[in-house]
């Protein structure tokens, strides 16, 4: 995931450096009922929902598309999920490596009360190996390789509270590998009145998925490319979970945005492009923000140069060809295409330089010109039950 120049709260990652993990992909998952919580057994220690039992103390974990049958003692491809006497259990549970107060925009979530302070909750690890990832020193790492702290979901709601936040995020990492601990914030924000989202890169399962999505308020996923070829060569992974979630998330009617990171010579075919957008039309529909966000060489592709803004320029022109109302241009400060226009008349309603709102001129969800309705969460009051 895309994230720079964020505060940290309280909470610091270690040492930086970065574990190379080797795994073949696991036999694919199908629907399964959560296993019940058994409650903590040591700090970080919960048992995992999402998993079937195989017998010869082996388990099967139902939480993601790679569906990896762990061997007793052995890890899944995530690193954080281990079987323990024919027991799945999360490692990261309540032990976050990080909070971090960030703007709202910077997840990138434009649609949801602009310019409001939000938490993030991240731990180590994921299930992708995305060779351009910008926080592999976080999300390449297994538990025991970074400093974390323990907090209660309760107590990350009263912090993000005491704090002056208006949401709770899970982000950087990706949020999946720590899901019991994100279902159980995001079940005490909404009882606090707090609005709640996640960026994940859209592998979870079906019946996770919509388990979680009664307590969100919004996701950002990251659509990485639209080719298979790619997501297998530069993350890992597969195209087809990704835009599962993404119909689901529709279905679920949450607020949806979605992200595509353009790569020199890797992803960004203009016809790839046009592919992907009119996909999204087809199936999302034509409001569901798309942010184009500039690559900058990181990670295993240093060797790459930033993207031309002249390419994700054309990307934007692309996409509205395509019938996108709301695209946008990011990691490119100043921007005009940064900032929200109204399909209809073409003014500008929220004027943004990089990550701050310096206008917002939408009213009840409406463009005060000309009445149009803009998708999004725009009411700024906080329901406390």
């Amino acid at each position: 995931m895309q994230r720079k120049w964020a505060l940290r709260l309280g909470l610091l990652t270690a040492v930086l450096g970065v574990i190379c993990a080797s795994c073949g992909m696991a036999p694919q998952p199908g629907s399964e009922k959560p296993a019940e919580a058994v409650g903590e057994i040591e700090e970080g220690l919960r048992e995992a929902m999402w998993y079937r039992k195989l017998g010869d103390g082996r388990v099967q974990c139902r939480l993601c598309f790679r569906g990896c049958i762990i061997p007793e003692g052995q890890r899944g491809f995530c690193r954080v999920r281990e079987n323990r006497g024919g027991r799945l259990y999360t490692l990261t549970y309540g032990r976050p490596c990080g909070l971090q107060i960030d703007p709202i925009e910077l997840e990138p979530m434009y649609h949801m009360v602009p310019g409001h302070r939000n938490l993030c909750v991240f731990t180590p690890s994921c299930n992708f190996r995305c060779l351009h990832c910008q926080n592999w020193h976080i999300s390449q790492r297994g538990p025991e390789e970074l400093v974390t702290r323990r907090i209660s979901p309760q107590e990350v709601v009263e912090e993000t509270i005491q704090r002056g936040c208006r949401s709770i995020s899970h982000s950087i990492n990706e949020p999946i590998v720590f899901y019991e601990y994100m279902l159980e914030i995001a079940k005490e924000a909404k009882k606090r009145g707090l609005l709640t989202l996640f960026h994940t890169n859209g592998s979870l399962n079906p019946e996770p998925l919509r388990e979680l999505l009664q307590y969100m308020d919004g996701v950002t996923v990251d659509l990485k490319g639209f080719t298979e070829e790619f997501y297998r060569q530069e993350s890992s992974a597969e195209l087809w979970p990704v835009l599962r979630t993404l119909k689901i998330i529709r279905e679920e009617g949450v607020h949806l945005e979605i992200v595509n990171l353009v790569i020199p010579t890797l992803n960004d075919d203009p016809e790839d492009i046009r592919r992907m957008c009119e996909w999204i039309v087809e199936n999302l529909g034509p409001d569901v923000p798309l942010h184009f966000t500039r690559f900058f060489p990181q990670y295993k592709m240093t060797h790459l140069p930033p993207t031309p803004i002249q390419t994700l320029e054309r990307a934007r022109e692309i996409a509205l060809e395509a019938g996108l109302r709301y695209v946008y241009i990011g990691n490119v400060p100043g921007h005009a295409a940064n900032s929200t226009y109204c399909p209809k008349c073409g003014r500008r309603l929220i004027h943004r330089v990089h990550y701050v709102v310096m206008e917002n001129k939408v009213v009840d969800g409406k463009c005060p010109f000309c009445g149009h309705e803009i998708p999004g969460i725009w009411d700024e009051s906080v329901n406390h039950e």
